[in-house]
């Protein structure tokens, strides 16, 4: 095809400190030719909240060191043991920066390897590309939007995150848990078959309508720092909606910053 069109593989992990370390993990095997897309540098450091989007311009910019432009199809994976845990993260934000040609490796890198695919631990430099990035509002919303949300009603709230950490009866990291009011609790292992792969549309049809979620009305997903809420959004595109929103601050920003009575969890009513 043209210059600065073809493939791009990105290296989209992401674990807890203590328990793997996802850049030198790389470094020693990944699907040859993928890069590392740090997710911990591609975002808003001055946020006070995990993970959020960066600027257009950091983002346009970091892609754009990754040897991504606006031609280039991108495939993002991970190598969690789930089989998908931080890929559509990196998918979405690809979506929410205008970008459409990006897809999630299904399956992760976990089958990738157990399929007997090729890994690698040489590290290819991607030639510079020129990425312009054009945040999408529509895939995003804010904590006012949510807010509002919550009498206006104009859009449904799914919210990915283990149903103990929904209903408020387990903590999350050390943060009382609960939800946002009159939101549905579908967890995003829901979506995943016991192998890691997503499960069949039919399934996932199902699975949105068992919670009354109704696809050709517009969806907002939540979880706890925006990034589990990213699987709802891949699994509904799945289905052909595309234009599920994230809300991006999630449950840590709602957390603090919700006045009590829209922080709805079953651990307070037991006290």
């Amino acid at each position: 095809g043209r210059v600065g069109t073809g493939l791009r593989v990105l290296d989209a992990s992401w674990y807890p400190p203590k328990e793997r370390n996802a850049r030198q993990e790389f470094k020693e095997r990944h699907i040859p030719g993928a890069s590392f897309f740090d997710i911990e540098e591609c975002r808003d450091k001055s946020s006070p909240y995990d993970f959020m989007l960066p600027s257009e311009s950091h983002f346009a910019d970091y892609v754009g060191g990754l040897g991504v432009s606006n031609d280039t199809h991108v495939v993002v994976y991970d190598g969690d043991e789930v089989g998908t845990f931080y890929a559509p993260r990196a998918w979405w934000m690809f979506r929410a920066f205008g970008h459409k040609e990006v897809s999630v490796l299904n399956g992760g890198f976990k089958n990738w390897v157990k399929e007997g695919h090729p890994v690698t631990a040489e590290i290819t430099q991607p030639t510079p590309a020129v990425f312009k990035a054009r945040l999408n509002k529509a895939l995003v919303k804010t904590f006012d939007e949510m807010v509002q949300n919550v009498s206006s009603l104009k859009f449904q709230v799914v919210d990915s995150r283990p149903e103990g950490r929904f209903r408020g009866t387990e903590l999350d990291q050390g943060l009382e848990s609960g939800h946002i009011p009159g939101a549905v609790n579908i967890p995003f292992h829901s979506f995943l078959s016991e192998t890691g792969h997503e499960k069949s549309i039919e399934e996932i049809q199902e699975i949105f309508r068992e919670k009354k979620v109704d696809l050709s009305k517009p969806l907002t997903a939540t979880c706890r720092k925006g990034v589990t809420a990213c699987q709802i959004a891949l699994a509904a595109f799945l289905c052909g909606k595309r234009d599920v929103a994230v809300y991006d601050g999630s449950w840590s920003e709602w957390f603090h910053r919700a006045p009590p009575h829209y922080k709805v969890s079953e651990s307070k009513r037991s006290k």
